[in-house]
């Protein structure tokens, strides 16, 4: 294993401070190193793998897929697009699908649309976008420059311009910071990097309010939050609170890279038109397969359900963590997003999981991240629960 890790860091950019591990397959919930050690996975390669690993109905459709046609570009039609967007549309209640090859590119699909909508109702360049401090929306241009972290931004100045962040449940800061030149608000419903807070349905609702009367368009980004994460399809339908344009990708493809932006009529008649936007690979057959297939299964096997089951049961073990140890502050989170807030550094007590065979992951320095496929159960909460205490305690 030693040896593959040298070769990797001789060979790939070191953008990524990566653990000592090699990963070489996968079971369920479980992954295997090369030297076949077992690992319980609560982080489904970033909230992605929702359906686990090794799921046949999935892997069947895809290999049946790759054997008819992976790629043809949007050029023309193909018909895993098509049911892809039909099923789409059927679970967000959205109109229009533009599909991605991952979340950072729908976020820019949805400012392009943003600003294209407000574009078209006065003939001017200067709108403004506000975003809520401590978001995470992406690395390209357009949505780091949306992403409410100057560590991110500072070394990649000048970001795109006109955009100003508010602080997240906080009303009265995103109202002061609106003008005649707004076009948009854009938040995460649940943010992920930014130490999984929940927007509050208060201000969700009060926000959706402000963007009615000022007809400024409301881009909820759910990457990470999304595709059943928190309990429902999306998390923003807990709240009953729609948006003009939704962000969606990780569980989406469930391991297939593809992602995707969704948005009503209104906006989809009065922004994008032929020749504004475009992706060779994005919305190809093969990973509209995914998505298709997903949705199927999802459907099919009551998904949802099992993740706001098993959503009960990991919060209650968190919460006695709470109770435990003096130094977890508290528990956030909804569903299978979840972390454990800690008034100290985290690392050490990943690093000691992944000995253990429990694969975390944090958000920001002090926060312990679980966001498992969506098949563990309750005893598989329980085996990580009784890894995370020895860590804990050590």
């Amino acid at each position: 294993m030693q040896q593959y890790i040298d070769i990797a860091e001789q060979n790939l950019l070191h953008t990524y401070n990566r653990y000592p591990v090699v990963f070489e397959k996968g079971a369920g919930v479980h992954l295997y190193d090369i030297e076949g050690k077992e690992y319980l996975d609560f982080v489904a390669g970033i909230a992605v793998f929702a359906l686990g690993y090794g799921n046949e109905t999935y892997n069947n459709a895809l290999k049946e897929q790759i054997d008819k046609i992976i790629h043809t570009s949007n050029y023309y039609y193909n018909i895993p697009a098509i049911e892809a967007a039909k099923k789409m549309k059927k679970a967000s209640g959205l109109d229009r699908v533009f599909f991605t090859n991952s979340g950072a590119e729908a976020i820019e699909g949805a400012i392009k649309a943003a600003r294209k909508y407000a574009y078209l109702k006065d003939g001017k360049t200067d709108h403004e976008i506000i975003a809520m401090e401590h978001s995470f929306h992406g690395r390209t241009m357009g949505a780091l420059s949306v992403t409410g972290n100057k560590k991110y931004r500072e070394a990649f100045e000048p970001m795109i311009g006109n955009i100003k962040f508010a602080n997240l449940n906080d009303f009265e800061s995103v109202k002061a910071l609106v003008t005649d030149k707004t076009c948009a608000i854009i938040m995460e419903t649940v943010q992920g990097e930014g130490g999984i807070y929940p927007a509050e349905e208060s201000f969700l609702k009060a926000v959706r309010e402000l963007c009615d009367e000022k007809d400024i368009l409301l881009i909820l980004d759910e990457i990470q939050c999304g595709m059943g994460r928190c309990g429902t399809m999306f998390a923003w339908q807990k709240y009953g609170v729609k948006p003009d344009i939704m962000t969606t990708a990780k569980g989406l493809g469930c391991g297939i890279p593809v992602g995707a932006f969704l948005m009503t009529e209104k906006v989809g008649q009065n922004s994008l038109t032929a020749g504004d936007h475009g992706t060779t690979y994005g919305g190809n057959p093969l990973a509209c397969k995914a998505i298709e297939t997903v949705l199927d299964i999802y459907e099919k096997e009551n998904i949802l359900d099992h993740v706001n089951q098993v959503g009960d049961y990991l919060t209650k073990k968190l919460n006695e963590f709470v109770e435990k140890y003096d130094f977890i502050e508290e528990r956030r989170g909804l569903g299978l997003m979840q972390g454990l807030v800690c008034n100290k550094p985290v690392g050490e007590i990943i690093s000691k999981a992944l000995e253990k065979g429990l694969v975390l992951i944090n958000a920001g320095t002090n926060i312990i991240r679980f966001v498992p496929p969506f098949i563990i159960t309750n005893e598989d909460i329980d085996t990580m629960a009784d890894i995370l205490d020895k860590c804990l305690a050590e």
